[in-house]
């Protein structure tokens, strides 16, 4: 995998180095696009892969025209995005928007793939230097006390296939008089330990916990058994056709460093049918630890160079997790490039509320200043430049975004009628059409009317809005219920505890 994480590195380098002349200016200055780092460097990479994206599609216009049903698909997948794109932001082309969109949406995964290579090409190499295999066939031993090694280890020999081996290399051994006040101790304690859930030596009837090393004590334990039918030296009983009670004479031997202590102890041993597989392991572990032993002093253990008389090559098992960590890593990017969409209609929805929000006080700017003498296009032409003057220190409205649209399209030429048709065709609101309607009907037939209409309007906004502010408050009740919840499982808990704890 290491090899595979470097190759992806280079990519990127000679992807970097291709697109470095790229020029994203016009990307990279829209009003509140917050930039991650490196943001240019990859955006540049996602313009030159859009550019040959382009080139290579024109060199296949054929197989294109054969899959017509498929491009038309796309297309009115493009056009949605595009007209949602558009309601967000009034102010720039469409064709720019959905460019600008698919360009960051790239850029993004473009940087998550490269780190997640970096971290993952990180966890590869510590993998492989912080092994305990030094120089091919040494392993550095624990001082006294710190505990043993574990190691894995893979061993070939000469016209075998690998072999993984799981070996402990035991830490430095103690003095002949520290050994025997130990093995009184260990001894001692030692009945107790092998029972299990057994209440006595003399009534055996649960399998037995025969260990092979008891904590804080060096020895390593091995049983005999005078009965293996009975009992096995990994302490299981296998009395399921026993009539008569037997007793079976088992001896502990307690060894470390050459020196060797006996105790007595029931056990049950059954032989092992191995395979062959399964005798060369064993093969192997003998000779790792007959090595192990004869090197128990020493600060390092060095690895047969043969098992019998074959030549043995040792390297050591390197846990490389990075490989999982890089495919959820795939599939994270994947999912954020297509919750882009999602994030758009989650700006809608925030577009919607927002535009009925503000519609009371769209009706009710538009009768004050109809009632202060102004026409219905100045009217609109006052809210416009008002919120000009305020925009900069303000955070965009959607409405007022509307409405300098609106404002544009009158300077340009465009009829009153069309122009109130298009605002409330792009508000998409029934509130807003319905304003626009009236307003555009008032031009057509003219009426005296209108502003007695616009103040009921106005009234009815505002009850409207009334009954919105209290759904929204509903609505956070809901939410904050859980939290609430939450609070008051820890505040009983903070009570209850130290009330039980009391007791103990």
């Amino acid at each position: 995998m290491i090899y595979g994480y470097f190759a992806i590195l280079g990519c990127y380098f000679l992807l970097f180095i291709l697109s470095h002349k790229k020029d994203v200016s016009a990307y990279r200055d829209q009003a509140e696009k917050q930039d991650y780092p490196g943001g240019a460097l990859f955006l540049k990479a996602s313009v030159w892969c859009m550019d040959l994206k382009k080139r290579l599609s024109a060199k296949s216009a054929n197989k294109e025209k054969r899959q017509k049903s498929m491009f038309c698909r796309k297309q009115m997948y493009g056009n949605r995005l595009g007209t949602n794109l558009r309601l967000l932001n009034p102010s720039m082309s469409e064709k720019q928007q959905v460019q600008e969109f698919y360009l960051r949406q790239c850029s993004l995964v473009l940087l998550i793939l490269f780190v997640g290579d970096l971290l993952c090409l990180g966890i590869a190499l510590s993998g492989r230097t912080g092994g305990l295999l030094q120089e091919g066939n040494y392993i550095n031993r624990n001082t006294y006390g710190a505990g043993d090694v574990k190691i894995a280890l893979s061993a070939q020999i000469e016209g075998e296939d690998p072999e993984e081996i799981l070996y402990t290399v035991e830490e430095q051994k103690y003095t002949e008089e520290e050994v025997n006040a130990l093995y009184r101790e260990a001894s001692a304690c030692l009945t107790e330990v092998i029972l299990g859930g057994n209440s006595s030596p003399d009534r055996i009837t649960e399998d037995l916990d025969l260990v092979t090393s008891i904590g804080g004590y060096p020895f390593q334990i091995s049983w005999d058994s005078s009965n293996y039918s009975l009992i096995h030296t990994d302490g299981s009983v296998h009395n399921e056709i026993l009539e008569d009670a037997q007793v079976v004479t088992l001896t502990a031997y307690f060894r470390y460093e050459g020196m060797e202590f006996k105790e007595i102890f029931p056990i049950e041993i059954h032989p092992a049918v191995y395979t062959e597989k399964e005798l060369l392991t064993r093969k192997i572990e003998a000779s790792l630890e007959e090595q192990n032993q004869a090197s128990r002093t020493d600060d390092i253990m060095k690895l047969p160079e043969k098992i019998g008389t074959k030549n043995v090559v040792w390297k050591e098992v390197i846990q490389d997790s990075s490989g999982y960590f890089f495919l959820l890593l795939l599939g994270a990017t994947v999912l954020i490039f297509f919750s882009g969409d999602k994030e758009v209609e989650r700006n809608l929805e925030k577009r919607k509320k927002e535009l009925l929000l503000d519609y009371p006080e769209i009706v009710n700017k538009l009768t004050l200043y109809m009632g202060a003498g102004m026409t219905i296009r100045n009217a609109f032409f006052k809210m416009g430049e008002d919120y000009k003057k305020v925009g900069v220190s303000h955070r965009k409205r959607y409405i007022y975004e509307e409405i300098l649209l609106l404002c544009h399209e009158l300077q340009s030429g465009v009829s009153e009628t069309e122009a109130y048709a298009h605002l409330g065709k792009r508000c998409q609101l029934q509130v807003y059409m319905k304003l626009c309607a009236l307003l555009s009907q008032n031009l057509r037939r003219g009426s005296n009317d209108l502003l007695a209409m616009l103040r009921q309007e106005a009234v009815n906004a505002f009850e409207e809005r009334k009954n919105t502010a209290k759904k929204m408050g509903e609505e956070a009740g809901t939410k904050l219920l859980l939290p609430m919840m939450m609070m008051l499982c820890i505040v009983m808990a903070l009570i209850m505890i130290p009330a039980f704890l009391s007791f103990s």
